[in-house]
């Protein structure tokens, strides 16, 4: 059997390495383990030059060596059988690699393989053996972590590029002049938390870290963040090519020309379907993940090691799903970014129904993406939230409007918007409408125009032309989004005669035509051409842009002043991120092109922007959204007020629809500014228990005491469940993303600094097999891959302990992780043994 999966794996190798473009040595007199680049012709003193028996050691030989063009070694290729892991032959290849002064070693059971580079890191999963010019081009990269480290980045590290010599500039060494030439030449200096953020990778890059997470609210600039960590990682040569992965198009515009704009005298920028025949020529890359996916591109047009750093704009979307594959195709560094804190994310209550819940898949989606970038304790490497930008005055709170009318009170209402009518049968019904279901089965035309009245007549106006200030209305569907844009332009044209010609609110979904043209140009203040309010002032024409799901994750228009919500929403990162299109800082007074007027206005800079919430968002976020509970599943379409009895009402066999023709208005309208403690659902992420535990005076003692006991019984009484935290376990566990319980005291131990993480299951798992084994000294060492399997399968499965300790062998035929079949490859003795020592050894309350 052994023999028959080796030939397998090697006949897959095999495979692998002709489809890579690799060759074999096809003298008869030669070794048969050489591989060879194509079109080269291996010369005696090539052979010569491996040394006498080259392919042979004392404890084996080598599998396969892959030679370069002048026939030096390149890759030692280590195979093992297809039931074994390869890794197991990782020291005796390091061995053959160091013997041959090969840099680069492969190793593979014809399933899974890893490609190592002994100048950096440890075996990286691979799916495709790298081609003979893909392990060329590797070749000359050569990363050097204390180099990265030692390069100074301060806030100027991107104007250096920019401009390298802005220091003898006359206009900067004037400071009456300085404001007024950094605005003209659009120099970009880092933020001091930038700087810090592009410092905690040069750390954990020192550290050994090949894998990097930010965590930077909406506006903070993440794209000059990564543009600052492209160019640290091109300077210090360790990186020579960079890919910029993003998941929509515009955001696949907007990267490209930030990096054009802040670093095309060091380096060069490109979109890939630009310029799909010269990429290698650039520096960077950027595409959208979804144009690699598409015919599996990524495979066919690049090797695994084509670029050096991987950067993931939005990683929990750009990495989400099909995408990772993307992603984790090509080895290097890895860096996410996003805006998205995972704490936001819940299970929902039901399994059952968990995958059907829009919720239940972003939650996993955002917690795969903590893990993907070894970010398993929640926390990234580094974090900067819209409280701490409000708080340092890099960013806005809103000015909220919370504006109900008749119809959505109802609406919003415990019974819902309340309706008697009658069945073709003739039977009664009675039928009540919740928030989401308006514009989906309840359809107001009056509310519709209620909404657009208020956000025109309320809304913030700009402070230079004084025209209604540029908005975008989140609204329910594409057919929502029609009605609206009608409306708006209806209104507009009464309130502004003349002004516009049906373009002062435009439509700008998916359905649209150029709809992601549309959102560059609303940024770039030309959609619908230019205002005419004020000359020699850009502003777009077009004031309002109505959407559904688009020009929310990343989008860049910081001259937006009012947003409006009219519509439910249930997630808090999707409320997260519609809320940050308006945070960001702007100066107005940027798109003054008249010296005159704008010697006259100074500077326009904006303070507020105002969110109008017609459907109580911000209020389901702040007072009744459950943070700490599972999700519960969206409420059912039809909800009946009553199911018969003495009202004799019946429930409707299937949903129905209502359009409410009656008038309706705003009868609720509350205005309030938020304060620096922001939203609570800013706020939620950021009570970090580990930082109440470190300032406890009281709790530090006991700490140093080791009195462990007491540690648990302060932080139970002390900490837990108070008003101002309500910590408890089961939340911090949460937070931490945990896969098992855990103490309190591993809580303080973390939080103190006594171990560096919250272990997995699989790792105490790990942790205890390997106590087993030094206790128990088992003899059958061909059987070890077995009994490990046993051996966590009975700590994790509660069924299969049952019928194990009750003899009930039998039934294990229809157990569906662990079978008879199983068991049978498990040594006799240790069928019960293993058990045993679990009782008396192993806690399972961990892994409960």
């Amino acid at each position: 059997m052994s023999l028959r999966k080796e030939a397998t794996a090697r006949i897959k190798i095999n495979r692998l390495l002709e489809a890579a473009g690799w060759r074999f040595f096809d003298d008869k007199n030669g070794p048969a383990n050489i591989v060879l680049e194509p079109n080269v012709k291996l010369k005696p003193e090539h052979i010569a030059n491996l040394g006498e028996d080259f392919e042979k050691s004392a404890k084996g030989f080598i599998d396969f060596l892959l030679l370069d063009k002048d026939g030096k070694p390149l890759i030692v290729l280590e195979a093992k059988s297809e039931d074994k892991d390869p890794r197991i032959g990782k020291e005796q290849a390091r061995r053959y690699a160091r013997s041959q002064n090969a840099r680069f070693i492969i190793l593979s059971n014809g399933n899974i393989h890893y490609l190592w580079d002994l100048n950096q890191g440890n075996p990286t999963v691979i799916s495709a053996f790298p081609s003979p010019d893909g392990i060329r081009n590797h070749y000359a990269f050569e990363p050097n972590p204390e180099r990265l480290f030692a390069e100074k980045v301060e806030r100027d590290f991107i104007v250096l590029t920019q401009m390298p010599g802005y220091t003898s500039e006359a206009a900067w060494k004037n400071e009456a002049e300085r404001a007024a030439f950094v605005e003209k030449q659009k120099l970009r200096f880092l933020r001091p938390y930038q700087e810090r953020a592009i410092q905690e990778i040069q750390k954990a890059a020192k550290q050994g870290a090949t894998r990097f997470l930010f965590e930077m609210a909406t506006g903070t600039g993440k794209t000059l963040t990564s543009a600052a960590v492209i160019k640290l990682f091109l300077k210090t040569a360790n990186a020579k090519r960079v890919l910029f992965l993003v998941d929509r198009l515009e955001l696949e515009t907007q990267a490209d020309k930030a990096f054009k704009a802040y670093l095309k005298n060091d380096c060069t920028s490109i979109i890939y379907k630009e310029q799909r025949d010269d990429w290698r020529q650039a520096d960077i890359v950027v595409t959208t993940v979804q144009s690699l996916l598409f015919n599996d591109k990524y495979r066919r047009l690049f090797s695994p090691t084509d670029f050096d750093l991987v950067i993931s704009d939005e990683a929990h979307r750009s990495i989400g799903g099909n995408a990772r594959a993307v992603f984790e195709y090509f080895i290097g560094y890895k860096l996410g970014l996003t805006a998205t804190p995972k704490d936001y994310l819940r299970p929902s209550k039901t399994a059952k129904y968990a995958e059907r819940d829009p919720r239940e898949a972003e939650r996993r989606m955002m917690l795969d993406t903590y893990r993907t970038f070894g970010c398993e304790s929640g926390d990234p490497t580094f974090r900067y939230s819209l409280l701490d930008g409000v708080k340092e005055g890099f960013l806005i709170n809103p000015y909220v409007v919370d504006a109900r009318t008749s119809v959505t009170t109802q609406l919003l209402s415990d019974e819902g918007f309340t309706i008697e009518t009658t069945a073709e049968d003739g039977t009664e019904i009675k039928e009540a409408f919740g928030g989401r279901d308006f514009e989906k089965r309840f359809f107001a035309e009056a509310t519709n125009q209620a909404l657009c009245r208020t956000l025109l007549e309320h809304g913030m106006r700009d402070p230079i032309s004084g025209e209604f200030g540029k908005a975008i209305a989140f609204v329910v569907s594409q057919n929502h989004a029609v009605k609206i844009t009608q409306i708006l332009n209806e209104l507009a044209d009464q309130l502004w005669p003349g002004r516009y010609q049906s373009d002062f609110a435009m439509q700008v979904t998916s359905e649209v035509p150029a709809s992601q043209q549309m959102t560059i140009n609303f940024a770039n203040n030309n959609l619908g051409g230019h205002s005419g309010f004020v000359e020699n002032y850009r502003t777009s024409k077009a004031r309002v842009c109505v959407t559904v799901g688009m020009m929310t994750t990343g989008y860049d228009c910081p001259d937006i002043l009012n947003l409006a919500l009219m519509r439910p929403i249930f997630s808090p990162s999707d409320f997260v991120q519609m809320k940050g299109r308006g945070t960001r800082k702007h100066n107005f007074s940027e798109e003054v092109f008249d010296p005159a007027l704008k010697t006259a206005r100074g500077d326009v800079q904006k303070v507020a922007f105002r969110l109008f919430d017609f459907f109580a968002n911000c209020e389901f976020f702040e007072e009744k959204f459950d943070y700490d509970k599972a999700l519960a599943l969206p409420k059912p379409a039809v909800m009946p007020l009553s199911s018969g009895g003495d009202e004799g009402w019946t429930i409707a066999s299937k949903p129905i629809t209502y359009e409410f023709m009656e008038p309706d208005q705003v009868v609720y309208q509350f205005e309030e500014q938020i304060g620096l403690d922001g939203m609570r659902v800013d706020r939620e992420l950021f009570q970090k228990f580990e930082q109440t535990a470190r300032s406890d005076s009281r709790l530090a003692e006991l700490v140093e005491q080791r009195d462990w006991d007491a540690v648990t019984r302060h932080v139970v009484e002390e900490m837990f469940e108070k008003p101002s935290e309500y910590f408890n376990l089961e939340k911090l566990r949460r937070a931490a993303g945990v896969d098992r319980r855990i103490s309190v005291r591993e809580l303080i131990e973390k939080a103190f600094g006594f171990i560096p993480k919250f272990k997995s299951k699989s790792e105490l798992i790990d942790d205890e097999f390997q106590k087993f084994l030094l206790d128990q000294k088992p003899e059958d060492a061909d059987r070890i891959r077995e009994m490990r399997y046993f051996f966590e399968a009975y700590i994790r499965d509660a069924r299969l302990r049952a019928l194990i300790d009750a003899g009930h062998f039998a039934d294990l035929n229809v157990n569906p992780g662990f079978t008879m079949a199983d068991l049978g490859q498990v040594p006799e003795s240790w069928r019960k043994g293993i058990p045993n020592y679990i009782k008396d050894y192993v806690s399972l309350n961990p892994f409960l």
